[in-house]
């Protein structure tokens, strides 16, 4: 650091914690997920690199972080809209649907390149699949009461979820709006209760 640069702020390990995961979200917007190296990130946050590996340890740990970050906002807006919704099909339906692709778009196009990122290594990929299977499990509990007594399928659950990452992500590059995405996520949950109220009659 020569004379002329501004001397570092030493912040709080939770602000420089903050600072570091904005940045990095800033690094993915602006240059891609392959840009975000811990000694990229260091140099823009103004940091050492030994700084940024004890946060982080590694690369795929930030890519955890930061995972983890979109997930816990995704968690907190979802739940957040149950708890005001109406206690109908329609009403929970549309509170997934929108409180999905909502959440993606906030992140913008940086989201799906993290998740690309995630299958980079089993390691990732399986913090991936366990919150997804929260997600999942979640969406199961809400949807139980309209399946008159039955229970919904994993299957058909994966299937929304698909449906939910491909639609959302397919928003956020601006291929669909976010109104074809949250009105083809809602259609694609009230069919597949409605598949599984059909199989509990059934049975």
């Amino acid at each position: 650091m020569s004379s002329n640069d501004p001397p570092r702020r030493r912040l709080p390990r939770e602000d420089r914690h903050r600072q570091l995961l904005d940045t990095a979200w800033r690094l993915i917007r602006d240059e891609g997920t392959e840009a975000l190296t811990l000694g990229r990130l260091a140099e823009q946050s103004g940091v050492t690199k030994p700084v940024v590996y004890d946060h982080f340890g590694t690369r795929g740990g930030l890519l955890a972080a930061l995972y983890r970050e979109f997930d816990a906002r995704q968690t907190a807006l979802m739940d957040a809209a149950l708890a005001a919704s109406e206690p109908t099909l329609t009403s929970k339906a549309a509170v997934i649907a929108s409180s999905y692709v909502e959440c993606v778009l906030l992140q913008g196009r940086e989201i799906p390149g993290v998740i690309a990122a995630l299958a980079s290594s089993p390691e990732l990929e399986r913090i991936k699949r366990d919150y997804e299977a929260g997600f999942i499990e979640k969406c199961r509990i809400v949807l139980a009461p309209f399946v008159g007594g039955g229970t919904i399928a994993s299957p058909g659950l994966w299937a929304m979820l698909g449906a939910a990452e491909a639609l959302s992500h397919a928003a956020a590059t601006g291929e669909i709006t976010a109104v074809e995405a949250r009105d083809e996520l809602f259609e694609t949950i009230v069919a597949m209760v409605a598949r599984s109220e059909r199989g509990a009659r059934q049975a």
